[in-house]
């Protein structure tokens, strides 16, 4: 009797053999999309931050040309800045004769595309 008990175990079992490797790889696969997806938010604010970082200190460089605390004309200045922090100046206007406002974007793009970042500098009040 106890030879068609172990029988009728080792059939029950054997529509379930490998059901639990599908499932870890599954989960596994499932996981490797969720960090992937994490990381390319991240690298993409990570980019963000940069453009936004060149597009502050391009305006307050170009703003303390305008304001003839340093030397040069203010949009070559804001570009000249903007290019040794990895940005390129896509937009410059200077109003007011002290109010420099620029645009950058980054040289290199994400997947998301290219970032871009919008600044305005001038006198203090």
């Amino acid at each position: 009797m106890r030879v068609g008990i172990a029988r009728a175990n080792v059939i029950r079992s054997d529509g379930e053999r490998g059901s639990g490797t599908v499932m870890a790889v599954a989960l596994g696969l499932v996981v490797m999309i969720c960090m992937a997806a994490a990381l390319m938010l991240a690298q993409a604010a990570a980019m963000a931050q940069r453009a936004a970082t060149a597009a502050d200190l391009a305006a307050l460089a170009g703003a303390d040309a305008a304001r003839v605390l340093t030397a040069g004309d203010p949009c070559v200045v804001a570009s000249e800045t903007a290019a040794r922090h990895g940005a390129s100046l896509s937009d410059c206007a200077v109003s007011g004769g002290e109010i420099v406002d620029v645009r950058t974007q980054l040289a290199r793009g994400t997947v998301f595309g290219t970032a871009t970042a919008r600044s305005r500098a001038g006198p203090p009040p």
